[in-house]
């Protein structure tokens, strides 16, 4: 993944470059729509687009390798959902104040909200675990607006054009932001030891992690959370974002900490937490994601028919 401009070509440059400029232009149009309308206007922008883009194709595989019990109705539905949740996140994502406001109104509970104060009270780090569920940006905005001091791990963008407006947008919500890497790791564990907390997307597929279940089929996701909680004796809790019916509201919900064993068994546990609120809101992850990988005599969505 190039780091700067000048790690690319001069065709990169100009691909780069182009698409940046797209992008802003989209955002920035969109933003001269008033917000309750803007959100669904972007979801309704994506529900176009997804099938062009291949999304659909991602989502019916994924569908079809991970719940055979669906209908091919039932999963057409989910398409859609999929691509609007997707849509209406990134309209969020640049949204600022009245995305804030939204999550601020959000009510916010479950058993893990009191092992959270808990840790703050006492001066404790807490690693906070969540996925592409919802708007899991409104569960972290959430915290920042309560007064917890919340550090987040981010993926650095493959358009260095394009990375540092990204990084401007999700970095007003709170900070201190890492890059995923060496340095933001050092910069993560220091932010740890000294009783912080952190938040982390950690539903992606993972080379060096560990190949677990997840929709009772093998993903390989990290295990790098679950270390971290136990190297520097953090609470390990699940958190997430969930969209509400009308489309603009969030709830937040902290289950229950996940209680110190070995990374593995700790991860399992996220899986299984996670895999429990995404079947009760089958549309708001992220499914449009390459979660399963060629794994030894397995069939993998990619090698399914649509």
């Amino acid at each position: 993944m190039p780091l700067s401009v000048e790690d690319l070509s001069a065709s990169q440059r100009a691909k780069y470059f182009a698409t940046s400029l797209v992008l802003r232009g989209l955002i920035g149009s969109l933003k001269l729509i008033p917000y309750r309308w803007r959100v669904p206007v972007m979801g309704w922008i994506l529900r176009k687009i997804a099938p062009i883009a291949g999304f659909h194709k991602r989502v019916r595989r994924n569908l079809v390798y991970t719940r055979p019990d669906l209908s091919a109705a039932e999963i057409e539905t989910l398409c859609h959902q999929v691509a609007d949740n997707v849509g209406r996140t990134l309209a969020e994502l640049y949204a600022g104040d009245p995305f804030w406001a939204r999550a601020k109104a959000a009510p916010i509970h479950g058993p893990g909200l009191a092992a959270l104060e808990q840790a703050r009270a006492e001066g404790r780090p807490v690693v906070l675990v969540t996925g592409h569920f919802g708007n899991y940006d409104a569960a972290r905005s959430k915290l920042v607006q309560m007064g917890f001091n919340m550090g987040s791990l981010y993926r650095r963008m493959a358009n260095p054009y394009y990375n540092d407006y990204y990084v401007k947008a999700i970095s007003a919500t709170g900070k201190p932001m890492f890059e995923q890497g060496k340095r933001g790791m050092v910069e993560m564990v220091r932010h740890l030891k000294s009783g912080g907390n952190i938040a982390i997307v950690a539903d992606m597929h993972a080379q060096g992690g560990q190949y677990l279940p997840f929709f009772g089929r093998p993903a390989l996701t990290s295990t790098v959370p679950a270390e971290l909680a136990l190297k520097y004796k953090a609470a390990f809790i699940p958190v997430y974002g969930i969209r509400q019916p009308n489309g603009l509201d969030f709830e937040v919900i902290l289950s229950e900490e996940i209680p110190h064993s070995d990374a593995v068994t700790m991860t399992q546990a996220v899986c299984d937490d996670l895999e429990r609120h995404v079947r009760a809101h089958m549309g708001q992850w992220f499914w449009v994601h390459r979660r399963w990988k060629p794994m030894e005599d397995t069939p993998q969505p990619d090698s399914l028919q649509p």
